[in-house]
């Protein structure tokens, strides 16, 4: 009785650090189009820092942590001059000016660019402690929302 026990507790104690990850990964999901829109990624903590701020200019940022993030659609996605065809994607995000942001989209399996869409800055009343994605559908228009600190980006776009 007491080597299953100790042997239950060496398992649980080998699981945790996997599961405590698992729990800083987030997805957005949302029906456009009639058609499943989804991004999953990391969900850093602020911890105090300001870390949009802190961003470099020209320099790409994962948009969350550990693995990259990822976007999978069933349907064709056009963020305006940017169409997005159904399938799966890397996304990245990249502070092009103080205040300015673009979202970066690229092929998952060999990281082609398919093009990188402007986000709207805004500033949000209640500071966003964990990096969080937001995706809203509304019959063939979406919105997708990047929010942390007290900065939100965002990006509206259409789908078939």
């Amino acid at each position: 009785m007491f080597k299953r026990f100790v042997l239950a507790a060496v398992l649980l104690a080998a699981a945790l650090p996997a599961l405590a990850h698992a729990a800083d990964r987030g997805e957005a999901k949302a029906k456009v189009a009639g058609k499943t829109v989804a991004i999953e990624y990391g969900r850093p903590m602020l911890k105090g820092r300001d870390m949009l701020g802190q961003a470099e200019v020209g320099k790409p940022w994962r948009m969350g942590a550990d693995a990259a993030t990822t976007l999978k659609t069933e349907a064709d996605l056009k963020f305006g001059e940017v169409t997005v065809p159904k399938g799966d994607y890397v996304l990245s995000a990249t502070k092009v000016a103080e205040g300015q942001w673009q979202l970066n989209v690229q092929k998952s399996e060999d990281k082609a660019s398919v093009g990188s869409v402007p986000l709207a800055a805004q500033k949000v009343g209640d500071s966003v402690e964990a990096f969080t994605i937001e995706l809203v559908g509304k019959g063939n228009d979406g919105e997708l929302a990047l929010k942390w600190g007290t900065t939100a980006l965002k990006a509206t776009f259409t789908g078939k």
